[in-house]
């Protein structure tokens, strides 16, 4: 009867671990990201971008201090025409501790602002300091 217990405890344990959701389902819930700065401060940002469900279309950075990331749930193109939900037109600053290698240059012409897997590896273990949210959806 005992280890019947223990063994349905921990099934229970694993299983409510692995259901764990992911913090932003959707562009409406990005603001939880400010809400609970304070689980992601001094924290590498691939464990912020673990949190994030929707996808990040492009990415804009600050080379000089202070150092962040600009992230943004819609295209390029959606954002200079001004098109696209409210909602998706939110910005995700991303302050982190180091300075930014990010290579204007280097990166593909006509998709430089495209945030890409391989941008999400190596700038991955980069410190967060804190996040800021802008155009917050409306109520």
């Amino acid at each position: 009867m005992k280890t019947l217990l223990k063994i349905s405890v921990i099934v229970f344990l694993l299983m409510n671990y692995s259901c764990k959701a992911q913090m932003v389902q959707t562009t409406k819930d990005v603001y939880l990201l400010k809400t609970n700065e304070q689980q992601f401060i001094n924290k590498p940002l691939k464990d912020l971008l673990k949190e994030i469900k929707p996808e990040i279309r492009t990415a804009d950075t600050s080379i000089d201090s202070p150092y962040f990331f600009r992230f943004k749930f819609i295209t390029y193109e959606q954002q200079r025409t001004n098109k696209g939900n409210w909602e998706d037109r939110v910005s995700l600053y991303v302050y982190v501790k180091e300075p930014i290698d990010w290579k204007w240059e280097k990166r593909p012409k006509g998709n430089e602002l495209i945030w890409t897997k391989e941008d999400a590896e190596k700038y991955g273990n980069l410190a967060v300091v804190r996040i800021k949210v802008i155009n917050q959806p409306k109520e």
